[in-house]
């Protein structure tokens, strides 16, 4: 292998390093990050805001406020050493008045002058003084004498005793001049500023996100089969296109379900026609028992029509309102009791769900009628919480084998063994209860029942 190929193949294998720690660190970052629109707003907004504050705040600090109160430090302690040097030239001034009267006149501090000996002990400093910082430093650089600062004791003054020969001078000093002292107010209106500006911003961004929120509610309503009456398009340009995309869909949705409706009326229309002439021209031929097989044909063909139809039209034009579920599982029962089979009812939770009630009611009779067909005894459980509506009919028949159990809601399928040889119907049972579930926002699984046989789950969102 060439120089060139060995270098390629460790370019490639640092590459493909690079991207596995991409995307772990990828991954890893869309854990912490909110999963909401607004909350992501709200940090696209608020994190360059902070960056920006922080990298202006700290350059102000770093350069502007330190280097102006350096510079304020250092002129007060020049002072403090001119009149150093004035006291030792002119020692015939014993009442060093002219000192006094210079340091306050001139330079704007009050000089005294203490009689020599120890300095006192160190006052406590505060967590972060620059001044503090700034003074000692300049005063060991200029004076190169034993000192005590107190910038603590008088909020206004800062007092500075420096050791001499035959006495402590002590002076009195304005804060103001040894020290940038307009800096909180710099970074007060920075913060105040920002925090005004941001809760404008945040108003701002729910108003434009409301209209969002609506159009989510809206189609989230529609998937459920329920209708939005006070949504219309609102917002900013590009979601009031989407909400105007979103009611057109709807209604060439509605309209060819409209289309459909009224082709199959027509159609159930002529074929009822029919077959109504069939029986009344069966029933003038009288009793014979050669056409009682017509008979049946055309009884059977009649149920068949109706399966169809119920299958095509779906749950179209029915509204959804409040049903009482555990009143309808318990119609459900009386149904299946009646006929002679053993059933059971629980129900679990706050009975009262929004659903279309007749549409619902044929879904979970289609269950329990396939149930009955196959098992003795059926048990029905419905169970509501704050998202979902789950009923589950459980019977204790052959069951589906489990990789034929998605196969057996396909419209028109009967399957070969005796669980499924739907007899006398059409395959469309389990067909029309998974379209009406979806048409709900939900769906049916089957899966093993406890009792031995199928279990049928429907849950729908509440």
């Amino acid at each position: 292998m060439s120089t060139i190929d060995t270098g390629l193949t460790l370019l490639k294998s640092a590459a493909g390093r690079v991207s596995a720690a991409n995307g772990w660190m990828g991954n890893a970052f869309k854990g912490w990050m909110p999963t909401g629109l607004y909350a992501r707003a709200l940090l696209i907004m608020i994190v360059p805001m902070v960056v920006l504050q922080s990298v202006v705040a700290f350059v102000f600090m770093e350069r502007h406020w330190n280097t102006v109160t350096r510079r304020l430090s250092a002129a007060v302690v020049q002072d403090i050493a001119a009149l150093i040097d004035v006291y030792k030239g002119y020692p015939q001034d014993k009442d060093r008045d002219q000192i006094r009267r210079i340091a306050q006149q001139r330079l704007g501090l009050v000089v005294d002058f203490l009689p020599a000996g120890d300095m006192p002990p160190p006052g406590p400093k505060p967590f972060f003084s620059l001044l503090d910082q700034t003074l000692s430093v300049q005063l060991g650089r200029q004076i190169g004498r034993s000192f005590w600062i107190d910038t603590v004791g008088r909020s206004n003054l800062v007092e500075i005793r420096i050791q001499l020969d035959d006495a402590v001078m002590r002076v009195f000093a304005q804060r103001s001049a040894a020290y940038a002292s307009n800096s909180e107010i710099f970074l007060f209106w920075m913060v105040g500023t920002s925090s005004i500006l941001l809760i404008v911003a945040v108003l701002f961004l729910r108003n434009q996100i409301k209209p969002i929120l609506r159009l989510a509610d809206a189609a989230e309503s529609f998937g459920k089969g329920r209708e939005a009456p006070n949504f219309r398009p609102r917002g900013a340009r590009e979601v009031r296109r989407a909400s105007v995309a979103f009611l057109e869909m709807k209604s060439r949705i509605e309209r060819t379900m409209e289309q459909r409706t009224a082709m199959l009326a027509g159609v159930s229309h002529d074929l009822r026609t029919i077959l109504t002439r069939f029986k009344l021209e069966l029933a003038l031929i009288g009793d014979n028992p050669e056409l009682e097989g017509m008979r049946k044909d055309v009884d059977e063909m009649s149920m068949m029509l109706e399966d169809y139809l119920a299958f095509a039209r779906g749950d179209s034009g029915e509204q959804s309102q409040p049903t009482d579920m555990a009143q309808a599982l318990e119609e459900l029962r009386s149904d299946a009791e009646r006929h002679g089979h053993t059933a059971t009812v629980a129900f679990h939770g706050l009975p009262v769900v929004t659903v279309k009630p007749a549409s619902f009611k044929r879904c979970l009779a289609n269950l329990v009628t396939n149930a009955a067909r196959y098992g003795k005894a059926i048990a029905i459980t419905g169970q509501r919480d704050h998202r979902y509506l789950t009923v589950t009919v459980d019977d204790d028949g052959p069951g589906i084998p489990a990789h034929l159990r998605e196969e057996v809601f396909k419209p028109f399928l009967r399957l070969d063994n005796a669980r499924n040889q739907d007899e006398g119907g059409t395959g469309l049972g389990l067909a029309i209860a998974r379209d009406i579930a979806r048409s709900h926002g939900g769906d049916i699984t089957l899966g093993d029942s406890p009792m031995g046989g199928l279990r049928a789950s429907v849950r729908i969102p509440v």
